[in-house]
């Protein structure tokens, strides 16, 4: 009977003591809702039905719940959505982010899962699911992963989860007898960027580094090992004149795959292990890219937008493979009400020539219409 009234004698202690200190806490839910109504042609060529439509007429992967929470120095977000915006599966719910920050005066510490420091997004491209010219050139960062960052003015540093892609299995199969492929990494991905602003013209300069080891062993010894390094660098800028505002992005790096980095054609660095000759062939890819995105703001209801994003990659080989992806659109923000705005657009997507080997293949494009419709609330 003592143990039972020592335990209920400590839970109202702890109830008593942690009830005033979250009522303290302010709580600000949102969300947002939005629906994608697209029509789409696709060129295929030498597919044997050359042309495809298709309607998608959906909830949009980037919906989301969530909510703001604020206590004192200590302020916490969490937004959950409903669709997998990488394969586009549906799910019950996904954790898009789940962060604390503390802000300890100079500057402020995230631990959690958020968007990246070069995470820099200047289009608003709405097609399959608010794109933002995300895998065309974009400024896409590492998008949202588990990172421990601090923050400090226009300064942004994070040590994040790092990216370790599978294994390239050696096509001439040469492999020992009972060797086994094997991924290593010993430190996070680092990535930080700056933002200032120069006279009318906000900018952001960013950059990353990444390394992760890949090794074939057998069951008591390790054969060889060789690393994959890649890295990224490059700035966004933005100015408005009057109505009129001006947006652009560029971007430079190796082996963007391998770093994580969205970018349409990114070719896989190539580490093949030759059992025979105990030699690797290290093949790495040269990633660029752009967006310029332009628009006209005619008054707080209408907002005219055209965009262009361009990415390539190149593989280091000596014969050539080589592949090129440009998005374009142009569309129109019109706002209903507070929180309710319609955004009708028209847009390409244009895979462009696949140089493998030296050999040119179209790819084919897509052209697209449609609209998205958003309420938030």
């Amino acid at each position: 009977m003592k143990k039972l009234f020592t335990i209920l004698a400590a839970v109202a202690f702890v109830v008593a003591f942690s009830v005033p200190a979250m009522a303290a806490a302010e709580w600000n839910f949102y969300g947002s809702a939005r629906m994608s109504t697209f029509w789409t042609d696709t060129d295929n060529p030498g597919a044997v039905l050359d042309d495809s439509g298709l309607t998608t007429w959906d909830l949009q992967g980037n919906s989301r719940v969530g909510a703001n929470v604020k206590a004192g120095d200590i302020y916490g977000r969490f937004e959950y959505g409903v669709t997998n915006q990488t394969t586009g599966a549906h799910e019950a719910a996904r954790v898009r982010l789940l962060y604390g920050t503390w802000n300890f005066g100079p500057g402020k510490l995230l631990i959690g899962k958020a968007y990246t420091p070069g995470f820099n997004l200047i289009s608003n491209q709405v097609f399959a699911g608010d794109n933002d010219l995300l895998f065309y050139g974009a400024a896409s960062g590492r998008v949202r992963q588990a990172q421990i960052a601090l923050h400090m003015g226009g300064l942004k540093i994070a040590l994040v989860e790092p990216n370790t892609p599978g294994y390239a299995a050696d096509p001439a199969a040469t492999w020992v007898a009972g060797t086994v492929a094997d991924t290593d990494n010993s430190i996070p991905l680092i990535e930080a960027s700056y933002a200032f602003a120069f006279g009318p013209v906000k900018m952001t300069v960013f950059g990353g580094y990444h390394s992760y080891d890949q090794e074939v062993n057998t069951a008591t010894a390790n054969l060889a090992s060789t690393s994959i390094d890649s890295y990224v660098y490059g700035a966004t800028a933005k100015t408005t004149f009057g109505p009129i505002f001006l947006n652009g992005s560029i971007n430079f790096g190796q082996n963007f795959a391998a770093y994580g980095w969205l970018h349409d054609p990114a070719w896989a660095p190539v580490r093949l292990y030759n059992a025979t000759t105990g030699l690797w062939a290290e093949n790495d890819v040269d990633d660029w890219g752009f967006n310029l995105v332009a628009g006209f703001k005619v008054n707080d209801m209408l907002t005219f937008e055209a965009g262009y994003g361009y990415a390539n990659s190149e593989l280091d080989t000596v014969l050539k493979n080589d592949d090129t992806t440009v998005s374009y659109y142009l569309n129109a923000t019109i706002n209903l009400a507070k929180g309710c705005f319609i955004v009708p657009e028209i847009g390409v997507v244009d895979d462009k020539d696949i140089t493998v080997g030296g050999v040119d293949a179209d790819q084919g494009k897509l052209t697209y219409f449609g609209a998205k419709w958003q309420i938030n609330f």
